[in-house]
């Protein structure tokens, strides 16, 4: 079988590796000159790794990243309302720099024989097998697979109806410089919620990095601005200043959506990743449940009677976990950045009250306790 995708990001290179590592002709399209990944850092939760070992790409990937044990929320008045906020069992949690991540599945997809075209913009494609180029060509395939995020060209070529959801907030993701006094943070995820809907998370990512993400309602324009307005967050986070005062106009900045495609296959055409279901980052499972998604849809192919039959189980098996992560995640940002300011302790006992339940959190985080490389029955 020969598969053409469309976009060389976390999702597409997952699948191409899991495609060609199970004996199939791929050949992956990148529009930029040079294979790169947008963003900061990165949450690579037991899900994604169990994928990463599978495929060959694991040490790679978290060789130079930090092993969090916690992941800590505090509350406008600086109260702690969870620690090890959805680390129950025995799930892993590794937060790395995003470049190392994509830089791991890159070279393990060239190892495979994946052939990646840069300078290769795609206009659409076809329901029977056809990746239609910006250049007027096609590249017929067995299997196109649009994974070329969330404004997909290819999403606009899949039937149905496909919605992307403006969802009030947004935020900023930046690197910082780490040093060896920030003991605070060594193994640990912390955020801090204010009154009025902003957020900030101190991720380390690597020895040398610290990712910072901030996240505020797109109505706080000040709390919007990219570069960062650092001396407006130093004012409502004045205990972060150490932290605050290391950003630089590194990062990028933009407003969460949601994606809801009706059709995630049709013919030979399928939708992967965030140009199928892209979601706000609460939960740090957007990038995890993409590459899982990747993964599934390779082993669900190759072990299909047909080509439908692999598509159908696919989705069957996967999207529910991919739609359950996309509400809780949604239902987190309704709750950290849009929640009424006068009743921010009621808001504060509510995510205390939900810590308590490991059974809940694990819900929550379904994506993480959902393992695509057991054994199919």
């Amino acid at each position: 079988m020969h598969i053409e995708i469309s976009g060389a990001g976390l999702a597409g290179l997952t699948a191409a590796t899991a495609f060609a590592q199970r004996g199939h002709s791929v050949t992956i399209h990148e529009k930029d000159s040079a294979l790169r990944e947008i963003g900061a850092g990165i949450f690579v939760w037991e899900n994604a790794l169990r994928v990463l070992e599978n495929l060959g790409a694991y040490e790679d990937a978290v060789h130079n990243g930090e092993p969090n044990k916690h992941w800590e929320i505090r509350d406008h008045r600086a109260r702690l309302l969870q620690s090890g906020w959805m680390m129950g069992g025995d799930s892993r949690l590794f937060t790395v720099e995003r470049g190392t991540l994509h830089a791991a599945l890159a070279r393990q997809a060239r190892l495979a024989g994946v052939e990646i075209l840069t300078d290769s913009p795609v206009a659409g494609a076809t329901t029977d097998g056809a990746l239609l180029m910006a250049d007027g060509t096609s590249r017929p395939a067995d299997l196109v697979i649009g994974a070329d995020g969330v404004g997909s060209a290819v999403r606009a070529s899949m039937p149905g109806r496909n919605v992307v959801t403006p969802l009030a907030d947004g935020g900023g993701r930046y690197l910082i410089k780490r040093r060896s006094d920030d003991v605070e943070i060594r193994n640990k995820c912390l955020e801090y919620w204010t009154r009025e809907g902003r957020r900030v998370g101190v991720i380390p990512v690597s020895p040398e990095h610290i990712y910072l993400y901030l996240c505020c309602p797109t109505r706080d324009t000040r709390g919007s601005a990219c570069p960062p307005d650092v001396v407006s967050w130093v004012e409502q986070f004045p205990h972060l200043e150490t932290y605050l005062a290391r950003l630089e106009d590194n990062g990028t900045a933009s407003e969460f959506r949601d994606i809801n495609c009706e059709n995630w296959h049709v013919g030979k055409l399928a939708l992967l990743g965030d140009a199928a279901h892209a979601m706000s980052p609460n939960l740090g499972q957007g990038a995890g449940v993409s590459v899982q998604s990747g993964f599934m849809l390779a082993r669900c192919v190759h072990e299909g009677k047909t080509l439908e039959a692999g598509l159908s189980e696919w989705v069957r098996r996967h999207r529910p976990v991919v739609e359950a992560t996309q509400r809780f995640s949604r239902f987190y940002g309704r709750i950290g950045t849009r929640w009424p300011a006068p009743l921010a302790d009621l808001r504060s006992l509510l995510i205390w009250s939900l810590g308590r339940s490991v059974a809940l959190q694990n819900r929550i985080n379904v994506a993480a306790h959902s393992d695509v490389t057991a054994a199919l029955p």
